[in-house]
């Protein structure tokens, strides 16, 4: 998105750390539905020799094919496959706040750990709010937990599992939660998002969200093997750097050289593909 320039930019200014956070995360993005095509061929040809050790009368153990190593010091991750209340789409795995009713659909791609995102949300992310409160559109999450591999750690996934209890309780509570999220996301070096007790901490700031339910949920990881599927939808989507933005499908301009877009410019590109006055 940044414009080319004669000018060498400063390496250690702010535009240049945006630019080359940027650069990372699409790198990382790339690098990510290479490792979901490799996990599919490998999950085919394991499915095939499970189904020929079956045939011939033995028992075969098959392994998870997935890039997280879980760590001995803390418990495994749930196998089974819990889907939260109020997901929709394939699989459970998006998330949609707004009005059923809403006559567009705002297509948000986006990663937890994921710095540029925290700057959409940090300069728009209001706007898209109230854009889906007055019934102009209804938004339809797509997370990731690409980050993870490349930053080191487990912060996407923790948080993107963390955020699937928070739905149960109610898509609201998912919405608040994210945004605290957002608003708190730690320096994308650091992997304070997969600490479950820091998590925990930032959901006490969503009034009525830390029930029982919800504490267990995200201690005992309930929402993980969920996490792993909205993660490999995501990877399949076709979509090549987060934060991107569709509108009914078709691309929203976010960032206009090295800053974000405002909030004017921003909803004047969905009135005029609305039509909206």
């Amino acid at each position: 998105m940044a414009q080319s320039s004669n000018r060498q930019p400063n390496p250690n200014s702010k535009q240049a750390k945006r630019v080359s956070a940027r650069e990372r995360i699409q790198e990382a993005q790339r690098q990510e539905q290479q490792a979901a095509k490799r996990r599919r061929l490998t999950v085919v040809a394991v499915s095939a020799v499970a189904v020929l050790a079956i045939a011939g009368g033995a028992a075969v153990a098959i392994s998870s094919a997935g890039d997280d190593k879980s760590s001995a010091a803390e418990p495994a991750a749930p196998t089974a496959l819990v889907v939260p209340a109020n997901t929709t789409g394939p699989d459970g795995t998006l998330v949609v706040y707004g009005k059923a009713d809403a006559p567009h659909t705002l297509q948000v791609f986006e990663d937890f750990r994921c710095p540029v995102c925290k700057t959409f949300e940090a300069t728009n992310g209001d706007t898209v709010k109230k854009l889906a409160d007055d019934g102009t559109v209804k938004i339809e999450y797509h997370l990731a937990a690409f980050l993870d591999k490349p930053l080191g750690g487990k912060g996407s996934r923790t948080a993107l599992a963390a955020a699937g209890a928070a739905l149960n309780e109610g898509v609201d509570k998912f919405k608040q939660f994210h945004d605290v999220l957002y608003a708190n996301q730690p320096d994308e070096r650091q992997d304070a998002f997969g600490d479950v007790n820091h998590l925990l901490d930032l959901a006490g700031q969503v009034p009525g969200l830390k029930t029982d339910a919800f504490v267990k949920a995200v201690n005992d990881r309930t929402y993980a093997p969920w996490a792993t599927k909205v993660a490999d939808a995501f990877s399949s989507s076709g979509v090549t750097g987060t934060p991107t933005v569709k509108l009914d499908g078709k691309p929203i301009t976010l960032f206009s050289g090295n800053r974000a877009v405002t909030p004017e410019e921003f909803t004047a590109q969905i009135k005029q593909a609305t039509g909206a006055q």
